[in-house]
């Protein structure tokens, strides 16, 4: 598969899942989260002939950048932080430990920017277990972190909200999944069915 259909997957699967991610910003937040995605999503395969002539690093930077100028709310920076971060850590062809490396460089910047940690109804609740997967090794990885990425963002459910607007909720934030966590895992699931 290349770059440039590895992007158009995973812009697809975000786009193709605004509904859900409405419906859970919807319950816990203000219930625009799935249309900020897509906006995002929308942006990144316009550039999809510039994006598939560039390096990984450079692509990953264009997508930031992208990210942060399109995306709505907290988002925006987040997702663009992330994608930038990665730009800067990852060698030109990545291997997990590399991976695992990038993603940890991630969740320092993305806790820099967000005042959050692990732990807090967000989507570090599944990049940090990745993360850990991902620096383990052996057999598997690629179903491995699909199948974690999974798990921690359904995880989320059970967690207090300690950051963004579901924090306001209390209890009542209790037993839904938050958005950014899935988001987060249906662009990791994209990724490792492009594998």
């Amino acid at each position: 598969m290349t770059q440039a259909q590895l992007i158009r997957s995973v812009t697809q699967t975000l786009i193709d899942h605004v509904d859900e991610l409405t419906a859970l910003d919807q319950a816990i937040g203000d219930g625009d989260h799935g249309l900020n995605m897509r906006r995002g999503a929308l942006a990144i395969q316009a550039k999809l002939d510039e994006l598939a002539g560039q390096s990984l690093n450079d692509a990953l930077r264009t997508m930031g950048m992208t990210c942060m100028s399109t995306i709505g709310g907290s988002s925006g920076p987040v997702f663009g932080t992330l994608m930038v971060t990665l730009a800067k850590e990852l060698p030109a062809a990545p291997t997990a430990p590399d991976l695992a490396r990038g993603i940890e460089a991630s969740i320092a910047a993305l806790t820099r920017l967000g005042k959050a940690e692990v732990g807090q109804k967000t989507l570090l609740d599944v990049l940090a277990p990745v993360q850990h997967v991902l620096a383990s090794g052996g057999e598997n990885m690629v179903a491995r972190v699909r199948q974690c990425a999974n798990d921690s963002a359904q995880a989320t459910a059970a967690m207090d909200a300690i950051k963004g607007r579901a924090s306001f909720l209390g209890d009542r934030a209790l037993g839904h999944v938050d958005p950014g966590s899935r988001s987060m895992a249906l662009i990791i699931g994209a990724v490792c069915d492009s594998l």
